[in-house]
């Protein structure tokens, strides 16, 4: 297995940089008007694979950010990683076409299994799976609605059609600065026997050092969001201590 991996994230919405609380469209903080000069930053600071989501394309059900993250993926030396509406397969050819190095299937996961096990089957590793749960059941279209599917359920019955990589948010973590449910995540790892990148909660150098202690269990990296913009966490240390 690599070695455990840092995703700075990077949301982008209405063509800017910003952080959402617990998914709300309505608890809105910019944070940069140009996502490409703060993915160029964290490229600078270490970061080795960038992720992006495009809050607008999970809202509306396609990507709409697609000119920012062509821009990003062409101008960087790292892959990135792309979520936020990719509901057909046009959506994921589009995006793979523009320079992404991975796209990320969450709400369709759940509302079109056909197209999920289609994308796997025809791009297996270009493809992780984003698993989003509000209390242990899995959330869609942008975290507005939840469904009635166990988290670690789903990611049993994708991981027997393929599925390599999943990424699981723990939707009462994030943007909270609380510290990541570790133990939600390593019970996913094992019971999906494939990886898992940590997303939601991280808010301290601990909290990765103690995500990746679980390296073996198959927890192969984490998301930061907010912890980078505050300053809570220093990307490059971060990087050098962990990575």
């Amino acid at each position: 297995m690599s070695s455990f991996i840092i995703y700075p994230a990077i949301d982008i919405l209405g063509g800017k940089c910003v952080r959402l609380v617990q998914g709300d469209y309505s608890q809105e903080t910019i944070y940069n008007d140009s996502p490409l000069k703060v993915a160029r930053s964290w490229e600078e600071q270490g970061g080795t694979y960038v992720h992006l989501v495009d809050l607008d394309g999970a809202k509306a059900g396609h990507p709409v950010n697609d000119a920012i993250i062509g821009e990003i993926a062409s101008k960087l030396n790292v892959p990135v990683q792309v979520g936020g509406g990719l509901r057909t397969l046009a959506d994921v050819e589009r995006l793979l076409s523009l320079g992404v190095s991975r796209v990320i299937i969450g709400t369709a996961a759940i509302e079109d299994r056909a197209f999920t096990e289609e994308v796997l089957g025809k791009y297996g590793d270009k493809v992780a799976i984003g698993i989003d749960a509000r209390n242990g059941f899995v959330a869609t279209r942008g975290w507005l609605e939840t469904s009635e599917v166990q988290a670690e359920v789903l990611a049993k019955e994708l991981a027997s059609k393929g599925a390599e990589t999943f990424i699981f948010t723990d939707i009462s973590r994030d943007g909270m600065m609380q510290g990541p449910n570790v133990e939600a995540i390593v019970s996913l790892a094992k019971a999906s026997g494939r990886t898992v990148i940590a997303s939601g909660g991280v808010t301290r150098l601990d909290d990765l050092k103690a995500l990746s202690k679980h390296h073996a269990d198959g927890v192969g990296g984490a998301i930061v969001g907010k912890a980078l913009y505050t300053g809570s966490i220093d990307l490059n240390e971060a990087v050098t201590v962990i990575g």
